[in-house]
């Protein structure tokens, strides 16, 4: 029996990294899982039902209100009903890092209308199926870089930061429907699209490590755990709250 038996997920962003780490973690506990992305899902959907789970790919963009409720729509025709939503799409391995001033307006309309607007679509779009049934997980992925304000990505860190507060007022707003809104905040991850940008791995990498408790680099995996506590009956009683996972390189 897994801990998720009988949900159904969505997983946005799912289609590599940590996002492919999420709907695989979420699949082996036994829930059936939307993988959502603007890129191709084959692969992580098919590595989930050849290993016995339940998945649907969907092609969807958290930009677009009307792409946010097909995906909506596909998750409840499959599946039935919604129960978990993880909003972890957003532009990150892409930016390069430079200073604020060098940010250019159309990158930081960009990186808000994803990063945060993107939560706000795909919550606004589930949360009517949750409180049918009265019950729901809602987990909002932010970053470590928040707890130390990380220059040179100031648009990232900033909508980043504005997770944490959109996940505390909305918890508040469905409480008594019965649904959790939570974050997950993920340390420095060796994610494929990190790893693909010498930018971000070379010059950082050794020096947070080294600050960790646990010295070694965080890969995906390293964040299934939190995630399925939070998707899972573990934490019914928990919303509004923000998991920091980064092998001890802040202390939250």
């Amino acid at each position: 029996m897994g801990r998720l038996d009988g949900r159904a997920a969505i997983v946005t962003g799912g289609a590599q990294g940590i996002g492919a780490a999420y709907a695989q973690g979420l699949a082996r506990e036994g829930a059936a899982v939307a993988v959502a992305d603007i890129l191709d899902t084959s692969d992580v959907v098919t590595a989930i039902n050849d290993n016995g789970g339940r998945a649907l790919g969907v092609s969807a963009d958290v930009s677009d209100n009307d792409s946010v409720a097909a995906l909506i729509d596909a998750a409840v025709s499959e599946f039935g009903n919604v129960d978990i939503l993880v909003n972890n799409a957003a532009i990150f391995a892409s930016l390069d890092l430079k200073p604020f001033s060098a940010i250019p307006d159309d990158e930081w309309d960009r990186v808000m209308n994803v990063n945060i607007g993107g939560l706000f679509r795909c919550a606004r779009a589930v949360v009517p199926e949750m409180q049918k049934n009265g019950y729901g997980k809602i987990i909002n992925i932010s970053s470590g870089t928040v707890f130390n304000g990380a220059p040179m990505m100031l648009h990232y860190v900033t909508s980043k930061a504005a997770v944490l507060g959109f996940t505390r007022s909305l918890a508040r707003e469905v409480g008594d429907m019965g649904i959790c809104v939570n974050a997950l905040a993920p340390g420095f991850t060796l994610s494929e699209g990190i790893e693909a940008n010498a930018s971000y791995v070379d010059p950082v990498k050794d020096m947070i490590v080294a600050s960790r408790a646990i010295k070694r680099g965080q890969t995906p995996e390293d964040l299934v755990g939190a995630l399925v506590f939070l998707a899972s009956a573990d934490s019914d009683f928990m919303t509004g709250q923000t998991m920091l996972v980064d092998g001890g390189h802040y202390t939250h």
